[in-house]
């Protein structure tokens, strides 16, 4: 094994505009106490016009770089963990423009509400063969964008947002312990954004394909227990490979999908709940964005300190899951 790696500087952006329970308790029949109640969440952040993913993840990345003392110019490699992109060939390379990380390769990584944790791991086989040294990942997703907003069952859930990180090769221990990624396609029906079409002939013979997708579709008891089943023992396979226990762990950092979710993880894990990291009632379910806005808020509050052991994991569409155990800071 190569270089070692640190994660040393995070931020975050999330829209202006906040939707409350109460204003969709206006649109749908439900009530501030029966969204709080079953899924933890109060408010969730809404893109405008004139708010783009490109433009929230340039400002988080900003956050991240400046916090990690580099400059845009330092930055090799940006990964863009999204399943939103302003544009569907991708948006990482619009935001190294935006930023101005002219030395830096980017590209964009699909895998819904696992693609930070994929992300983070794809990014350290680069610098663990010394490819790249100063990686810039994003995790960002206007989900507003592909939400039924009649649909009770699945517009509670979604807001918008972007969080980012830098991560460093360091020629001491590496601070990424451990890792795990999962994929079972055979349910993938539970969680979807399908693609809808309709034909369009072109000469005899030969039609194409003309349409777009449609609203995210979810069976979410399928998804509660697919998550409360799968995460903990992807984290527990992680700490294995890290010859950690849960006693080790400090923070227990989820993708804010549902709060009782990430309590019933803690509980099969028996890590203690004061130890989950959880804004998810500012949020909601801000999919790829979801576990570096947390990780941004707890360490700009000063509640993750350097050198904090953390255990993150992220699981949604594919369906995919992944965890990654990692310490904060050189």
């Amino acid at each position: 094994m190569g270089a070692g790696i640190a994660i040393t500087g995070c931020g975050s952006a999330a829209p202006e505009a906040i939707l409350t329970n109460n204003h969709l308790a206006q649109m749908v029949e439900t009530s501030d106490e029966w969204i709080n109640t079953r899924t933890g969440m109060r408010n969730r952040h809404i893109a405008s016009a004139t708010e783009s993913l490109s433009q929230l993840s340039a400002v988080a990345a900003e956050n991240a770089i400046a916090m990690a003392g580099i400059s845009a110019t330092d930055i090799d490699l940006i990964i863009l963990a999204t399943s939103t992109p302003d544009d569907m060939f991708g948006s990482a390379c619009k935001i190294q423009g935006l930023i101005g990380a002219t030395n830096a390769v980017a590209f964009d990584l699909t895998a819904a509400c696992s693609g930070f944790i994929f992300a983070l791991i794809t990014a350290s086989q680069f610098m663990r063969t010394g490819v790249h040294q100063n990686v810039l990942i994003i995790g960002a997703d206007v989900l507003s964008r592909w939400v039924d907003w009649s649909d009770r069952a699945s517009c509670v859930l979604f807001g918008d947002g972007a969080g980012a990180i830098v991560c460093q090769s360091i020629a001491e221990s590496d601070r990424l312990l451990g890792f795990e990624m999962y994929s079972n396609g055979s349910q993938n029906d539970s969680l979807n954004l399908n693609y809808h079409s309709q034909s369009k002939p072109l000469v005899e013979n030969i039609t194409a394909q003309h349409g777009t997708y449609q609203p995210v579709s979810m069976n979410g008891r399928e998804v509660y227990r697919f998550a409360v089943a799968k995460v903990p023992e992807a984290i527990g396979k992680a700490m294995f490979r890290a010859n950690l226990t849960a006693d080790d762990i400090d923070w227990l950092l989820l993708h804010q999908a549902n709060q009782r979710i990430m309590d019933a993880v803690a509980k099969r894990l028996k890590i203690p709940s004061e130890k989950i990291l959880s804004n998810i009632a500012e949020y909601g379910n801000t999919s790829a964005a979801s576990i570096p806005l947390s990780l941004d808020a707890a360490v700009r509050e000063g509640k993750v300190q350097v050198g904090d052991t953390i255990a993150a994991s992220g699981f949604g569409a594919g369906l995919t899951w992944g965890s990654a155990i990692f310490k904060w800071g050189y």
